[in-house]
């Protein structure tokens, strides 16, 4: 049986029938740089439900990034335990973290990331490429989550005939083609003006309504304000985690 339908099949029960889509821990991570150790992550132990919407703040250094690119798979720990949908992610192979990677978290950037010669449509298209999705149904479905941020119109453009705006659209929709149960955003609005800025986090709030689990990722209290749960990240350890209250 082909590694895609086990984990598909797999993931997907477990993702229903636990409550708990991330749990870490005694979470660490510690980088070699040189003859020095920076300790990133110094034991965190965190739950994160389907269906919440959270931001991680700190400042700089913080380790808010590292937490992330863990909870993403895009990177492993120094030490400590991190189950995703109940499966300890320690314990999955490469085959199967790189499908978690492209159709189970979708990845919003600062930077966008977008192709510079590609169209909207084809940089919507490019996980469908990446995991062998036929090219009518893959168009179908780039078209589809296009029209979730509301780009129909501008699907055939390059990413200089976009404003900033319309690019952070992209990339998130590039994110939410597979359907993911996890959407993690880094920084999304940090490239962005104030105004632009608030309509992409209104466009998240929109994505969390309709039930997909947010993480993200900011240095920016208002941005966080967004957010339905606030995790401060300190010197790599959990310093609060609380509610957000609405102004």
């Amino acid at each position: 049986m082909p590694v895609e339908t086990q984990t598909a099949d797999s993931y997907r029960e477990d993702l229903v029938s636990t409550g708990k889509t991330i749990k870490t821990e005694g979470l660490t991570k510690v980088y070699e740089m040189g003859a020095e150790q920076v300790h990133a992550l110094r034991g965190v132990d965190l739950e994160i439900c389907k269906g919440e919407y959270v931001a991680i703040m700190g400042p700089s250094g913080s380790g808010k990034s590292t937490l992330m690119n863990l909870i993403g798979c895009l990177d492993s720990p120094s030490s400590g335990k991190y189950w995703l949908a109940g499966r300890l992610v320690s314990d999955l192979d490469d085959d199967e973290l790189a499908y978690i990677r492209n159709k189970e978290i979708g990845f919003v950037f600062q930077t966008f990331n977008l192709l510079p010669r590609a169209t909207a449509l084809h940089n919507v298209e490019l996980p469908l490429i990446y995991n062998g999705t036929p090219a009518e149904e893959r168009i179908e479905k780039a078209k589809k989550a296009l029209g979730r941020v509301d780009l129909t119109d501008r699907m055939h453009h390059k990413p200089n005939e976009l404003s900033g705006g319309q690019r952070q659209r992209v990339a998130i929709a590039r994110a939410l083609v597979n359907n993911p149960s996890i959407v993690l955003a880094d920084e999304p609005t940090g490239n962005l003006d104030s105004k632009t800025g608030e309509e992409i986090m209104a466009l998240f709030e929109n994505l969390y309504q309709q039930g997909n689990t947010i993480i993200l990722v900011t240095h920016e209290h208002d941005i966080a304000q967004h957010a339905h749960r606030s995790i401060h990240i300190r010197d790599g350890k959990i310093a609060s985690d609380e509610a957000v209250v609405r102004k």
